[in-house]
């Protein structure tokens, strides 16, 4: 299942701002420098404004640092925002399991303590990886690795944007493929979660646990895709992002009829990094606008819990 857009990031982000009659598209899936992205979740937001979005989730790796400041922006333009995160679990290599979690309460233990979690182990990750780049003859140190992430989380895509500037990458990409990604010689996995502990801490802290860029999981079907997701749901997965950046207009297709033969609520998103990573656009799934239905859907199932 590849993706295919019609238009770049780096072309649609010279499109002139488009006004959407009734604000009627959201993004439910975007990063900022609380995790590995390159703008403050401020920054996302009034992104997010320009974009003409009415509806917005930031769902940072492994950590919720970001949303509050995020929640103080949208309520000051406007924007109704939901409380998102992206917790990563375990997969087996070549594929990624991802579960999104949205309208939990960010205060709640389970999440918090397992985003400490998670966070320690990156911190331990990122010194092992520069020191074997610099085995590799990279020039690179934590002191400007912790200057790139602006003082935030450390995480891969910094390091790549450092191998960029100083040449020994021609792209992001390219410096994911010849260093920094999986079976590459800079590369050590990071910190994960079995998807029951993840979704479970989701679940405990009232939220809805969703499958983020089912492709990623690199099934061979779509019936092996729906025997996943069926051992998802006993573990209390309630939802599949259906739209994103990675999805072709067939993906979508899948994952829409997926969904409704097996009663999961439909999410999407740009899965936004800014400048850390190419081929997204704050607003944009692919080539597709996420509707706002989607998130109306995902509060409505929020308040029938509680």
């Amino acid at each position: 299942m590849r993706a295919t857009r019609s238009a770049g990031a780096s072309e649609r982000a010279s499109m002139p701002v488009r006004c959407y009659s009734m604000s009627q598209f959201v993004d439910l899936h975007c990063h900022s420098t609380a995790s590995d992205g390159s703008l403050r979740p401020r920054e996302v937001v009034r992104l997010a404004q320009r974009a003409g979005l009415s509806g917005l989730s930031l769902t940072d790796h492994d950590t919720i640092d970001g949303l509050a400041e995020a929640a103080e922006e949208c309520a000051r333009l406007g924007i109704a925002f939901v409380p998102g995160v992206e917790i990563s679990c375990r997969w087996p290599f070549p594929g990624t399991l991802h579960i999104l979690g949205y309208c939990f309460d960010p205060q709640s233990a389970a999440i918090t303590r397992l985003c400490r979690r998670l966070v320690e182990a990156r911190r331990q990750r990122n010194p092992r990886m520069v020191s074997r780049l610099r085995e590799l003859g990279v020039d690179i140190t934590m002191e400007e690795l912790a200057a790139e992430a602006g003082g935030q989380i450390v995480g891969r895509p910094h390091m790549a944007a450092i191998l960029v500037r100083k040449g020994y990458a021609g792209s992001i990409p390219h410096a994911f493929e010849k260093y920094l990604g999986p079976g590459r010689p800079a590369y050590f996995p990071k910190e994960t979660v079995e998807p029951r502990e993840g979704i479970e801490a989701i679940t405990e802290g009232g939220g809805v646990a969703v499958l983020a860029h089912p492709t990623q999981l690199k099934t061979k079907s779509t019936g092996d895709l729906e025997r996943i997701l069926r051992d998802l749901m006993e573990m209390g997965l309630q939802g599949i992002e259906v739209m994103h950046c990675d999805h072709s207009r067939r993906d979508a297709e899948i994952m829409n009829g997926l969904a409704r033969r097996l009663g999961l609520l439909r999410t999407g998103g740009s899965d936004f990094h800014g400048n850390n990573k190419e081929g997204s656009a704050l607003g944009w799934a692919g080539d597709l606008r996420v509707p706002r239905a989607f998130m109306e859907e995902l509060l409505t199932r929020r308040a029938r819990a509680t």
